[in-house]
């Protein structure tokens, strides 16, 4: 379902998440360079089809599910967000305000496209005012296409590592697990940075939560 974007104050957010304790919602943005899959990526998560030809068009969709016995809503923002230094920082402060959490996408034949991740995620954190206060995943995306690849799996990694990011190689042409294990450890990292703000966490949990996303399995 494609709703539009809704302007929810810090303490709306709040309160609507604290209301329902049965239920479990999580609001992701999706960042990237044009032509990366972002929207391929978000159909195969919604309904495990794999369409390779989008329109230039900004969305928000809503998917239910349940979750380690429960129900999870995640309203995910497929968004066209400017790459050039006019009107970027606005816009990544207005997601900022909205957003749980991030998934940063580059295709791995594009190597401009992950120099955009690379830039919006500084730009993330900047913003965010404290490193690693939001959960943010970056995907390199297209892996079926390595035979053509610029990026490295290793440049992926380095660049995760460096921003306190989660990891993900994959190809959502190919698989639908793939794509599952993004949206669900984004999921996992939200509910832990949730957890510490409330001081029912430690920083274990936290280093677990981080090494989780990390060391799963890439390759489908």
């Amino acid at each position: 379902m494609v709703v539009r974007v809704p302007q929810l104050s810090p303490r709306h957010r709040r309160k609507r998440m604290e209301g329902n304790q049965h239920k479990l919602e999580a609001n992701i943005a999706l960042l990237g360079a044009e032509s990366v899959g972002k929207s391929a990526l978000t159909v195969r998560f919604l309904t495990r089809r794999f369409i390779g030809e989008y329109g230039d068009i900004e969305s928000i969709y809503s998917h239910s599910d349940v979750i380690d016995g429960r129900e999870t809503c995640f309203h995910i923002w497929d968004s066209v967000c400017p790459q050039e230094d006019n009107g970027a920082g606005h816009y990544i402060n207005r997601q900022l305000q909205w957003a749980d959490g991030f998934i940063l996408v580059y295709s791995i034949c594009d190597r401009a496209s992950f120099n955009v991740v690379r830039q919006q995620v500084q730009r993330l954190r900047q913003a965010s005012g404290k490193a690693g206060a939001t959960p943010i995943i970056i995907v390199g995306n297209k892996r079926d296409l390595r035979h053509r690849r610029t990026v490295s799996s290793e440049e992926g990694r380095l660049l995760a590592l460096s921003v306190d990011c989660g990891f993900f190689e994959i190809s959502a042409a190919e698989t639908y697990h793939g794509v599952l294990l993004v949206f669900h450890g984004l999921l996992d990292l939200i509910r832990e940075t949730r957890a510490l703000k409330k001081g029912t966490i430690g920083i274990k949990g936290i280093v677990r939560s981080v090494s989780a996303v990390f060391g799963k399995k890439r390759n489908e």
